[in-house]
């Protein structure tokens, strides 16, 4: 796909990844409320998406106001829809969730079970509030046969102190304990978890952009979706890393800052 200008010259839409693109932890991005200004200006539309599966959208929403991002529960695309769209189409209701009480609620309230002592599917999600009680309830199902999906691969979630076990560490527990993989694993980098909002805004890909800090999730999906990718080297990516990447993003950039001006 073309290089495209700093600027965002001949960009519709954005998406934003989260972790790493706009901030980390609980601390803003220097720069990126100038940013999300500057595509306001423009008339850039904007989205924010994250494969972090810890937090409800109400619960994305009250961070992003917090830190002074004007955010509605309509910009958020999260992993776990995906992840409820696959339940829904494969017609799954009753599971056993090792996940957060955010991402509990999302289930609930679309009705799927999370603590089903009979599950059609063990969930994983990217799980704060690990206890050694989930690790071993989903094991013994994994071993009586029950399959799994996941919300999203990320194996490191970035922190500023460094990066966490997210999704991806927890599958390869899974695997050490009981020798079972995903079936499905949901978000980003299925190009799904973006195409329906491009088609929705009657845009072509080619008119939108993701930015994100992640090679394999972020840059990938874009490749994937046709959208530009464009690389910020705030969060997990190095320049050492995109060397020996199979993805090409559209733009490098140090942070959002860089953008838009």
């Amino acid at each position: 796909m073309r290089e495209i200008p700093r600027t965002l010259e001949g960009i519709e839409a954005v998406f934003l990844d989260l972790d790493g693109t706009l901030y980390l932890g609980n601390n803003v991005i220097e720069g990126a409320l100038n940013f999300l200004s500057r595509l306001e200006e423009k008339g850039i539309q904007r989205f924010f998406l994250s494969n972090n599966s810890s937090r409800s959208v109400t619960q994305y929403v009250e961070k992003l106001q917090g830190m002074g991002v004007p955010a509605t529960s309509e910009d958020i695309l999260l992993s776990t829809h995906d992840l409820l769209a696959w339940l829904s189409v494969n017609g799954i209701s009753e599971t056993y969730l090792v996940g957060t009480s955010g991402m509990r609620q999302m289930l609930e309230d679309a009705g799927v079970s999370t603590d089903s002592t009979e599950p059609q599917y063990v969930v994983l999600g990217y799980d704060t509030e690990i206890t050694y009680e989930k690790l071993s309830t989903a094991s013994v199902h994994l071993h009586r046969g029950i399959p799994m999906v996941a919300s999203h691969p990320d194996t490191v979630c970035p922190s500023p102190d460094g990066g966490l076990p997210d999704t991806g560490a927890y599958m390869d527990l899974f695997e050490a304990t009981t020798g079972v993989r995903p079936e499905h694993v949901c978000g980003k980098p299925n190009a799904g978890m973006i195409l329906h909002k491009v088609e929705s805004l009657g845009l072509l890909p080619e008119q939108c952009a993701m930015i994100g800090d992640r090679l394999y999730t972020d840059m990938e999906m874009a490749k994937r979706a046709g959208v530009h990718g464009i690389l910020v080297l705030s969060g997990e990516a190095t320049m050492e890393d995109l060397g020996a990447a199979p993805q090409n993003p559209s733009l490098v950039v140090g942070s959002v800052d860089e953008l838009a001006k």
